[in-house]
């Protein structure tokens, strides 16, 4: 598909990882396809976005766009002025981009960036990583080309069934198996000893934490090793559990490194976790944030234990249930192996090289396809 150079695509979407980095993972595969594309961000300021964009080596533009809070009710009455104030700043982004293609992955940031690219003429693809599309998906469904799911369960939210494509959720190309044994070498764990990632985020999941620590002396006894990401603001509470089969984290950089590790993962249902578990295929213990908008993670993670390669444990019920359900999928050698399969199973993996062969097509030749 390389070829002609000058191709202009912009990317959209941001507030949290699950929102930015599958966007990322398609402009960085975009990129390999065709090295002269003109690549353009945008996002809103203090958020994410901000520093893993250009981290990226990407250009990046902010508008003022933000969601709706929960604590200022001051903010929310901004709302309104500030959704117009960026819709006029999306729209002079992009009268001096001119992009051929819009991106969207998610947040209140794609709305006027969508709308703005739009009347400039770009054609438009949307990106929607969770179960139950998020409202502004569902608000620009009409105005979008195409739109690629994560899960089949999403197609019964949409209204329009000719413009979906189940291809999966792109992964970042830095995310790329490694052997298991030398992943293990470098964290000093045991080669035959059974491991547990534990991972609530980049911000750690309080609930989870509380869980694991009051449970390590009972997972020492049954031999198994802890990989535990506590977030960066429960690090300083947990950080004395460590041990040499207890390894307390902060924030990890070689994600790849830990998972390879891994003989399985106990986290929450956010889409890009989602998608690295099926990429990675790693069998997991999710355990939904309840407070997740419209609960899109509950359904993130009842459509992974639809698919076999999940168990499902609501944060009400782990004091009770993580300990043993741990325990006895990690003894239960043959029920691993069928998780496995199914996430071999499950697609999706190719899906970021999928979607930027169609936004080339579409700068080429006016059509996705």
């Amino acid at each position: 598909m390389a070829g002609t150079a000058g191709i202009r695509v912009m990317f959209t979407g941001g507030g949290t990882g699950g929102h930015i980095f599958p966007a990322i993972a398609v402009a960085e595969q975009l990129r390999e396809m065709e090295p002269d594309a003109d690549i353009l961000f945008i996002g809103t300021k203090k958020k994410i976005e901000e520093r893993v964009v250009p981290a990226a080596g990407f250009k990046f533009k902010s508008i003022w766009i933000s969601g709706f809070s929960r604590k200022s009710i001051k903010e929310n009455l901004l709302f309104p002025i500030k959704l117009m104030v960026s819709l006029f700043q999306a729209i002079g982004i992009s009268m001096g981009f001119r992009p051929q293609v819009i991106v969207a992955t998610g947040g209140y940031v794609s709305g006027p960036s969508v709308i703005a690219a739009r009347m400039m003429g770009a054609k438009v693809l949307l990106i929607e990583p969770n179960s139950y599309p998020g409202i502004t998906t569902r608000l620009l469904e009409r105005r979008a080309e195409e739109i690629h799911l994560m899960f089949k369960d999403a197609v019964q939210f949409l209204r329009q069934p000719e413009k979906l494509f189940i291809t999966g959720n792109p992964v970042r190309k830095s995310l790329v198996s490694i052997n298991r044994d030398e992943a293990r070498k470098k964290l000093g764990l045991a080669l035959d000893s059974k491991v547990v990632f534990v991972v609530g985020g980049s911000l750690g999941a309080r609930a989870i934490n509380k869980t694991i620590a009051a449970s390590i002396k009972r997972f020492a006894e049954e031999k198994i090793s802890i990989i535990w990401q506590t977030g960066a603001t429960s690090f300083d509470e947990f950080k004395s559990f460590s041990s040499e089969n207890v390894k307390v984290l902060s924030f990890i950089e070689n994600m790849n490194e830990v998972y390879a590790a891994s003989d399985l993962v106990v986290a929450r249902a956010g889409a890009t976790t989602i998608a690295e578990l099926v990429y990675l295929n790693k069998p997991a213990v999710l355990i939904p944030f309840p407070f997740a908008a419209e609960n899109h993670q509950l359904m993130n993670a009842k459509s992974m234990v639809e698919l076999g390669t999940a168990v499902l444990i609501e944060e009400k019920e782990i004091d009770v249930k993580l300990f043993s359900e741990v325990v006895s999928l990690l003894s239960d050698g043959k029920r691993i192996k069928v998780m496995v399969e199914n996430l071999e199973k499950a697609g999706g993996k190719d899906a970021a090289f999928k979607i930027a062969g169609r936004v080339i097509n579409a700068c080429k030749y006016g059509n996705f396809s």
